[in-house]
């Protein structure tokens, strides 16, 4: 298919960290990038006495890019809201605004010095009166077997980048203009010409890659952007972004959000 057929003109693919703080640079940390056909590249942070990226350096410099008036598809890997349970546990309005401003508020890692583990503790934050429980799951969790956003300390755990990233989603969205979709929070259908924001699950993705030198990090990165690519330019996108989910489903996928590639 030409390219002049893709809803989107660049690509971006980030394997997110929960580690550390807002300001540390850390290895796990990965970004690439694809503009239209080419083959995604990482890109480096910019120079500084840092040698990798810092949650901060990233939410930054993806305002910068949504400030430019080039359609962008930006896939995340983490998580971007929290089960219906967790809602009606702490009598939450259904709105994911309010959600992201209630979570900061309580688990504020966008801070400097702050991580999630002394929030965890206790040591900072409220975080203790917005816990969830390991047993607590997204529909999305449930029919991509991917981990609940509150089971910490295991292998594969996205609780921990979850937590560290919401607020960075928040500070994302309030700093953007409005032609940028969060997806399916904005709705399920992605106006023409917008850039839009969606999680992204590297597991669904990078088993469709080569790996070829790259580390485990980098290939989530790199798969999260090539399989965005590959599914625009195949015209397969509007099938993922529209799953087949029942009214009943919708309406608690807009809530808890969705993982792009779930059918």
């Amino acid at each position: 298919m030409n390219k002049t057929n893709q809803q989107f003109k660049r690509y971006i693919g980030i394997d997110y960290s929960g580690a550390k703080t807002a300001t540390s640079s850390l290895k796990g940390l990965r970004v690439y990038l694809a503009e239209a056909d080419a083959v995604p590249i990482e890109v480096l942070p910019p120079p500084s006495r840092l040698k990798y990226w810092t949650r901060r350096g990233i939410a930054e410099w993806l305002v910068a890019c949504l400030a430019e008036d080039i359609p962008t598809f930006i896939g995340i890997d983490h998580s971007f809201s929290f089960p219906l349970r967790y809602f009606e546990h702490y009598h939450l309005a259904p709105d994911w605004d309010l959600f992201l401003n209630d979570f900061q508020a309580h688990w504020p890692t966008d801070q400097d010095n702050v991580c999630v583990d002394f929030i965890r503790k206790g040591q900072h934050g409220k975080g203790l009166d917005r816990a969830g429980s390991a047993r607590w799951r997204r529909l999305t969790e449930e029919k991509s077997k991917a981990k609940s956003v509150f089971h910490f300390d295991v292998q594969g755990q996205v609780a921990k980048s979850t937590h560290a990233g919401l607020p960075w989603l928040r500070y994302i969205r309030n700093h953007v203009s409005t032609n940028v979709h969060f997806w399916p929070f904005s709705g399920w259908d992605i106006p023409s010409g917008y850039s839009a924001v969606v999680e992204a699950y590297p597991a669904l993705y990078k088993k469709n890659f080569d790996s070829e030198d790259r580390t485990p990090d980098q290939h989530d990165a790199y798969s999260i952007v090539a399989w965005m690519q590959e599914t625009d330019r195949k015209g397969d996108l509007v099938n993922f972004l529209n799953p087949p989910l029942t009214q009943s489903e919708r309406d608690i996928a807009i809530i808890e959000g969705w993982i792009l590639g779930v059918i």
